[in-house]
């Protein structure tokens, strides 16, 4: 199909309003076809898509007709109705998605990230205040972890220049060290993630346990660099939380449903979280749907007889019925396909080429990731591990662009280190995909160095 090119830019930059888009001289790109991993541009160009969407969402990859048949046929038999009252493919999706979380059991549906994290926090406060007599309602986020965009869930934001301009924030909200092991201060040690870890009761026993009731963490760190915690820290996280009476609240929004290899994240350690959070790849991007899912226990916290006491909390949009229809099916193609052993296969695959790129270009201080959620963090000089400015960064995602090839790296974070490169191919990603996603980025580098004589 052909399109009006000049027409559709014309009309975009009239009337749209992008996300994280500085409009001023602003040229969009518009794309208009989605095959696999691969998106098709409005001019014809063809990219191989490392990112899922741009936000690390498409975890299929696009035009997986079953799923748009079972979105299809579910909306005419029953496209709405307030969640308040049950519905089929909620029910189905949420037995499918809690035989995949052994410990947790009860979900709760919203549409997007921020709103399945803001519904955790709303959970954490009402518990302090109708088990702990209003004490307790404080809550320790992570440094460089990226919980949502509304105000509450950007008070719980450790990345800097996502907060920026958007106060006064939510009170009740503390932070504590990230889980950086490339730049810890700990260096290399084999009980880094335990000592990493109790930086965080530093800081309750700083606030004062009485007041803190949650501690929210992503799983693995996705905007804020490719983060992955070492061994033991989630462990001693989990003694720390019940030492003091503590809820974890995992945020899988980017890791869940497979991105890392396992169906979430947090089970690559080994405690049981009371609260997660999943978004973005639950239904692969084909309709909104997040979910907040808890404990058993959690769950019973509001069986009220106080009226007042229950959950008084509502999600417009947690009423349509096409994000659990095109989840189930999510869900049935990676089982299917065996998509969380190729996930892993063609994870370690694309850490290898990237770590045999650290051969190549010294601007690469660190490649880092797990499954098919990957980073490589660009800097000066190795040694020193001073950041590669940002706008040589720039240049590096476009020049990839230029070779075909579509990456992300940290942007409108924290300056001075939005300097890593983010890549979450499609999980149905071949051999031969990321050999071409590993050339394209080898190719970039390339062009950088010989611009910036690096």
């Amino acid at each position: 199909m052909s399109y009006d090119v000049e027409k559709y830019v014309a009309l975009d930059k009239k009337h749209v309003w992008h996300h994280l888009t500085n409009h001023k001289n602003f040229e969009p790109a518009i794309y208009v076809k989605g095959e696999g991993n691969r998106v098709t541009d409005i001019n014809g160009k063809t990219y191989l898509d490392a990112v899922a969407g741009g936000v690390w969402t498409v975890n299929v990859g696009y035009g997986r007709k079953e799923i748009v048949d079972r979105v299809a046929a579910q909306m005419m038999d029953m496209c709405y109705f307030a969640n308040g009252i049950g519905n089929i493919p909620t029910i189905e999706f949420s037995e499918k998605l809690i035989s995949k979380m052994p410990g947790m059991n009860r979900v709760y549906l919203s549409n997007s990230g921020s709103e399945a994290n803001e519904k955790a926090f709303k959970i954490v406060r009402q518990i302090g205040q109708t088990k702990h007599n209003g004490k307790k309602t404080g809550i320790i986020y992570r440094d460089r972890d990226y919980h949502g965009t509304t105000i509450t869930t950007l008070s719980a934001c450790g990345q800097f220049e996502r907060r920026m301009q958007y106060g006064p924030f939510t009170p009740g909200f503390y932070s504590f060290p990230d889980c950086d092991t490339y730049r810890s201060k700990f260096g290399k040690c084999e009980d880094l993630g335990v000592k990493m870890a109790k930086q965080l009761e530093e800081v309750i026993l700083n606030v004062g346990p009485d007041e803190i009731g949650g501690v929210c963490c992503e799983t693995m760190t996705a905007g804020g660099g490719i983060l992955v915690p070492p061994a033991g820290y989630y462990e001693t996280m989990r003694e720390i939380c019940d030492k003091y009476g503590i809820l974890m609240l995992m945020d899988e929004v980017v890791c869940g449903v497979g991105r890392t290899g396992k169906w979430f994240g947090y089970q690559y350690w080994d405690f049981q979280p009371d609260i997660v959070t999943m978004a973005k790849g639950v239904a692969s991007g084909y309709a909104a749907i997040s979910c907040t899912v808890t404990t058993e226990k959690v769950f019973e916290d509001f069986l009220a007889d106080n009226t007042d006491d229950f959950f008084r909390d509502i999600s417009t949009f947690g009423g349509c019925t096409a994000g659990p229809a095109a989840a189930l099916e999510n869900i049935a193609i990676i089982e299917r396909e065996n998509l969380l052993e190729n996930c892993v296969t063609m994870g370690d695959y694309l850490l290898d080429g990237l770590k045999g790129l650290m051969d190549k270009h010294a601007i690469i201080g660190d490649a880092r990731g797990r499954g098919l959620f990957a980073g490589i963090e660009l800097v000066k000089d190795r040694e020193t591990k001073e950041p590669l400015p940002e706008p040589m960064a720039n240049a590096v995602v476009g020049a990839a662009k230029a070779a075909g090839v579509l990456i992300g790296k940290t942007s409108r974070s924290f300056r001075g280190f939005n300097n890593t490169i983010t890549l979450c191919p499609a999980l149905i990603s071949t051999k031969s995909d990321i050999e071409e996603l590993v050339a394209g980025i080898d190719t970039a580098l390339c062009t950088i160095e010989q611009k910036f004589g690096l």
